[in-house]
């Protein structure tokens, strides 16, 4: 499926109402990850993101994991929403795992101690920008995607149920598959007010 930049950057849409019945096959969902890591950029080309791609009984593990999480910490009475909401992500195809090698962001910033508190900050945002190519990248392929952050009730359960290294710091947390539903109309402010151009 060949679209332009732009409209595909318009396409990219949190999609929440997503199942299984996708039209891409799991080695090209895995060649457009490949691919978005590869030429993320990082700096000082640091390279510290790390992903793990969830298909089948891993993708409905996951969130398992999360919505038993979540059970201990949200009121009964809330609880039937939230379930909902994670019953709709486990409806998905798949999930995408985003970490970062906090090994990595510890060695820069001894070798270049003047950047220490620097190096955080430009982690997460490399962790962004290789998120964006995968959800774009994804959306080229007719693919919905929303993004999640369950991180500190799940991660040291999923590392120890699928041998993830300490020093793998998880982001966040990307269920994709095929969208059936428009997502909702997207409100813009005014440019101006957002935007200046100085001449």
């Amino acid at each position: 499926m060949t679209k332009d930049f732009y409209q595909v950057v318009k396409a990219r849409r949190s999609s929440y109402a997503l199942n299984k019945e996708i039209k891409v096959a799991d080695e090209k969902i895995q060649e457009l990850v490949e691919e978005a890591l590869k030429h993320a950029p990082s700096a000082f080309n640091s390279q510290s993101a790390r992903v793990m791609v969830l298909f089948g009984e891993s993708h409905d593990k996951l969130w398992d994991i999360t919505k038993e999480s979540l059970r201990k910490v949200v009121s009964e009475e809330h609880f039937s929403a939230t379930a909902e909401k994670i019953d709709s992500f486990k409806n998905a195809y798949g999930t995408v795992l985003f970490f970062e090698d906090s090994e990595v962001i510890e060695s820069l910033q001894k070798d270049f101690a003047s950047y220490k508190d620097n190096f955080p900050i430009w982690s997460q945002q490399s962790s962004g920008m290789f998120q964006y190519l995968v959800w774009t990248s994804f959306a080229v392929e007719g693919l919905g995607a929303s993004l999640q952050h369950y991180n500190g009730l799940i991660e040291s359960e999923i590392k120890g149920l699928w041998q993830i290294p300490n020093n793998w710091q998880l982001v966040a947390q990307m269920p994709f598959g095929h969208p059936f539903a428009e997502p909702h109309a997207k409100e813009f402010m005014p440019t101006e007010q957002r935007m200046r151009v100085i001449k």
